[in-house]
């Protein structure tokens, strides 16, 4: 965004070196498609005719997008972009001119964004700036869910949990919450598809939501072994899942087919690891351990913009 430089900003040029976070800033902003994103909330925008005049559209994407990167509140959003001259900067905000966007005015701009199913065209742009860079591959599809946990108290109004989140066991432990299953090519690793559904929905039956026509190859964990029969299209797949180690272990033992067996797998594995470095930078990188809304739906709107924003990371790292 254009601005123009106050004291402060000469001030701070002296400095001897940038922040992560400002780098980070930097890498983003640089990547981030901001002309197509604001032409697709603009129809749907206030056009400011009547009542008090709108915020500016992009500087209230830059505002939820810096939200969704630290993983912060609506009023924590907005003191941490007082407090930081990164944060700031990057939403191009001069003091003497302008406030800081309230925490009111971002949670109805992000409702106004999921009653019109903004956030999946978001996702969508992302794949034709992919398609533009040459980073989309087509051909191959690595697919694999992970458990982002809700609230399972009941010491709330309503006096119980949130009904469309479930529980779900993972080995001897038990989670409640829902599911972000996604497709990732198998080159890159950029995602090209999510879906998310409650904790309890079996893996398989959700694979074939992720792939696309032109996927001949499809890799995935033990957990996707049976996943073929969820399939119903008719289009030839080579299905390249690991098996469990306990399995094969034993059908082989010791013998050269069983090590033979075993360097399969591990290459299956060589490929499979893309998938796992996006849930790193959703969950880790962003901070996306427990859901933040009620209801599949909302989290789907807000996974879709954290893996849209996977991608861009993805993107402006070199990955």
């Amino acid at each position: 965004m254009n601005k123009q430089y106050s004291f402060t900003d000469m001030e701070y040029n002296k400095r001897r070196r940038t922040t992560k976070r400002e780098e980070f800033l930097n890498k983003m902003d640089s990547v981030v498609p901001w002309k197509e994103w604001v032409a697709i909330i603009q129809p749907i925008y206030p056009d400011g005719k009547r009542g008090r005049h709108p915020q500016d559209i992009e500087k209230m994407l830059r505002m939820m997008l810096l939200q969704t990167w630290f993983n912060l509140s609506d009023e924590g959003i907005e003191d941490a972009i007082y407090d930081s001259y990164a944060m700031r900067c990057f939403m191009g905000i001069d003091f003497s001119e302008e406030q800081v966007p309230d925490a009111t005015t971002l949670c109805k701009f992000r409702k106004l964004l999921v009653e019109n199913e903004i956030y999946g065209k978001l996702f969508s742009q992302v794949q034709e700036v992919l398609e533009e860079e040459n980073k989309a591959v087509h051909g191959g599809t690595i697919v694999d869910a992970t458990i982002v946990e809700a609230s399972s108290s009941k010491k709330n109004k309503t006096k119980s949990t949130d009904p469309e989140m479930h529980s779900t066991r993972k080995g001897t432990k038990w989670y409640f919450g829902m599911r972000a299953h996604i497709g990732v090519d198998p080159l890159h690793g950029f995602v090209h598809s999510l879906v998310c559904t409650p904790a309890n929905e079996a893996e398989p039956k959700v694979a074939a939501k992720l792939l696309r026509h032109d996927d001949k190859v499809v890799y995935g964990d033990a957990a996707y072994l049976k996943m073929e029969r969820y399939v119903d299209d008719d289009i030839e797949r080579e299905y390249r899942i690991n098996r469990q180690v306990g399995t094969f272990k034993r059908h082989y033992g010791d013998s050269l087919s069983w090590a033979e067996e075993k360097k399969l797998e591990m290459r299956k594995s060589s490929v499979r690891w893309k998938v796992e470095y996006v849930f790193h930078i959703v969950k880790d990188v962003f901070g996306w351990k427990k859901v933040r809304y009620k209801g599949i739906y909302k989290n789907q709107c807000h996974a879709n913009l954290l893996f849209s924003c996977a991608n861009l990371y993805m993107l402006a790292t070199g990955f």
